[in-house]
């Protein structure tokens, strides 16, 4: 049986994983990230990039790269036979644009850029249990190379966590869903279109079948640039009757009932939907151990607001990166004891509101009648962009801003089993 060691071994290859091994290679880390998949892999994923995404993606130093895919400038709502084009705000840190990437090549794109700092990857590699647990942490994983069947040992001083939405190496840690909070469910398909160059993202609020029942959930159109399209629909586990949700029903009856300017035939699907589970709002914990840390998914950090994944993914991530880049230098694994402060300080209020909000919208006619205001103002609308997307600013408040904090300011104080019953 083979033995490697590093200074810090991350689990999962995805954004959150790929941008904790990037940041702390780049910092003088030695870095091994085993992913059990081997790339390019597909993930569930409506591939639609937001401006905070694409800020972590320039950090990264991938802005050229980017740059070679399909860049969008808003989103356009649609709901109650009414459409509104909204562009991204001006903002002093995010750009006012996002992109279309395929997770295929998102994802193989920031691992390899991980790799040009100095970590190494393992794909086909998959940590199957955590080595030596005990009350002073985890000296590493026991891995499995899926090509030769071979265990080999991993040994590192930290670890990294990025198994994604399932986590099974987090639960082996003791990590579990605050089954409270709410839960996403989306599937997703791509379908040839002659608008896959639209400069719109398309969300649908107001979801009916095709005998104009309403239907449960909201949809998504995001144009790829590659002659196709990324068709999906997603729910929220406050919905009454979610478990009862047949998510393919769903897309089918969602891809029939797509505006015909798509031009798409809704019965020939370029692949098979995938669908998948996202814990959402910072829902699994506990997120921090003697010498390990959960980051992105396998931390449920997808906003609930918007379903959105990849920008928590990545910031987590260099979060994470730090405390163990400023532990491994003090010799001072209590550094990273933090981080669930950090996050709470970040994210915490933004995702009380959230949750909130995931609550309210679980009632299916109360959401009918908050979308057909909304669709009746375009300021209401660009409002409710900002603050689902996360992009207030925080210096220099508007009265976007000032709306915000003083709902904001109001949630604080709703006890905590208030919005989570």
């Amino acid at each position: 049986m083979s033995e490697k060691s590093y200074d810090l071994l991350v689990i999962g290859g995805g954004p959150a994983g790929a941008a904790t091994a990037y940041w702390a290679a780049k910092a003088g880390l030695q870095t091994a990230i085993i992913e059990k998949k081997v790339f390019p892999r597909h993930k569930t994923c409506g591939d639609g990039l937001t401006p905070r995404a694409v800020h972590q993606l320039s950090e990264m130093n991938l802005s050229q790269e980017l740059n070679e895919y399909h860049k969008y400038e808003g989103l356009r709502a649609i709901a109650h036979n009414k459409s509104i084009e909204m562009k991204w705000p001006d903002h002093p840190t995010f750009p006012s644009y996002g992109y279309v990437v395929r997770r295929c090549d998102l994802d193989t794109m920031v691992v390899e850029n991980a790799v040009k700092e100095g970590a190494d990857f393992f794909e086909g590699m998959e940590a199957v249990s955590p080595l030596d647990k005990s009350d002073l942490g985890i000296k590493g994983a026991m891995a499995l190379d899926h090509s030769s069947g071979e265990n080999i040992i991993f040994k590192a001083k930290f670890i990294a966590v990025a198994d994604g939405a399932n986590s099974r190496f987090g639960r082996s840690l003791g990590s579990n869903r605050n089954k409270k909070y709410p839960m996403g469910m989306a599937i997703r398909g791509y379908f040839e279109s002659p608008l896959d160059k639209e400069p719109w993202i398309e969300s649908a609020l107001d979801v009916k079948d095709r005998h104009g029942n309403s239907m449960p959930g909201y949809g998504w159109i995001f144009p790829v640039g590659n002659g196709t399209i990324n068709v999906g629909i997603g729910l929220l586990s406050t919905f009454r009757d979610y478990r009862d949700v047949n998510t393919t029903h769903l897309f089918n009856e969602f891809a029939l009932t797509l505006p015909d300017y798509w031009e798409i035939n809704p019965l020939e699907p370029i692949e098979p939907p995938t669908g998948g589970r996202l814990p959402m709002a910072g829902s699994v914990g506990p997120k921090a151990g003697q010498n390990w840390l959960l980051v992105g998914d396998a931390a449920g950090s997808v906003n609930p607001f918007n379903g959105e994944g990849i920008d928590y993914a990545y910031e987590t991530g260099r979060l994470a990166a730090s405390l163990f880049t400023e532990a491994n230098a003090q010799k001072d694994n209590s550094i990273l004891t933090r981080y669930p402060d950090l996050l709470d300080e970040e994210y915490g209020l933004y995702f009380k509101v959230a949750r909130l909000f995931a609550k309210i919208i679980g009632n299916p006619v109360l959401i009918r009648e908050l979308t057909r205001v909304g669709m009746r103002s375009q300021t209401l609308m660009e409002w409710a962009l900002k603050v689902m997307a996360n992009l207030m600013k925080e210096n220099d408040k508007g009265l976007d801003e000032i709306a915000y904090s003083t709902i904001a300011s109001i949630v604080r104080m709703v006890p905590e089993q208030r919005v989570s019953d």
